[in-house]
């Protein structure tokens, strides 16, 4: 995720890893569930169990619905590649909001850094135009575009502070108007494919709970939770 697969990566960018695992079933018959979450094991890397990550993407999380839709994909296996297969079924109506919201969010960030240190953090200017960018292109053709494309050069010069504040606002105020208007004519479905998410993530589960494994003890076979994908 991150720079690199937005296609904005630079020399000194981070590898930003995301992935989601599947906890084994009998795990969820004790009292102490899995986590949710976890963190590593190398550097920048974060996981979700399968569960959450469907529920945040069914709720048109921006972090995860790009993460779903990153063009670089290390590792997935048949749950993975089934997992990315259903993208489209997370997405609905509902990301105008969350996208917008968080956009927003953003925006007030910048405005404070702007009092308080007298110029924007170009950074994260950068990075709130190509999300303003990608929510517009999401409402607008009901597909979500991770990758900026020929909008690279452009955007890059806005995170070397090349462009001027004004010319900024005026991008991000175009790109907020345009996102409002495509609002209205979105081709998008109102709500999500929950049914389609909901009967994937039981024959999971399904699945894990009648795979015997003579070794395994319930109470150490976390370690060997199944990756279900990373990128």
């Amino acid at each position: 995720m991150g720079s690199r697969a937005f296609g904005l990566a630079t020399d000194g960018s981070d590898t930003d890893r995301r992935g989601v695992f599947v906890a084994p079933t009998e795990l969820f018959w004790r009292f102490d569930k899995p986590p949710t979450h976890v963190d590593g094991p190398l550097p920048e890397q974060f996981s979700w169990e399968l569960e959450r990550f469907c529920e945040l993407a069914l709720g048109g999380n921006p972090n995860i619905l790009e993460c779903l839709h990153s063009p670089l994909v290390e590792y997935a296996d048949d749950t993975g590649r089934e997992l990315l297969a259903l993208r489209e079924a997370f997405l609905s109506r509902r990301v105008h909001d969350t996208f917008t919201g968080y956009a927003l969010g953003q925006r007030r960030k910048l405005d404070a850094d702007l009092r308080t240190h007298g110029a924007p953090r170009w950074k994260h200017a950068m990075h709130l135009l190509r999300l303003l960018t990608s929510a517009r292109d999401l409402v607008r053709t009901g597909h979500l575009t991770v990758e900026v494309g020929e909008r690279r050069e452009r955007l890059l010069a806005v995170k070397r502070g090349e462009v001027p504040w004004p010319e900024v606002e005026s991008w991000m105020a175009r790109l907020a108007a345009e996102t409002e208007r495509a609002a209205h004519h979105t081709p998008l479905p109102p709500e999500p494919d929950r049914r389609r998410v909901e009967d994937f993530l039981v024959r999971v589960r399904r699945a894990s709970a009648l795979r015997t494994d003579p070794d395994r003890e319930v109470g150490r076979c976390l370690p060997h939770a199944r990756p279900t994908g990373q990128v």
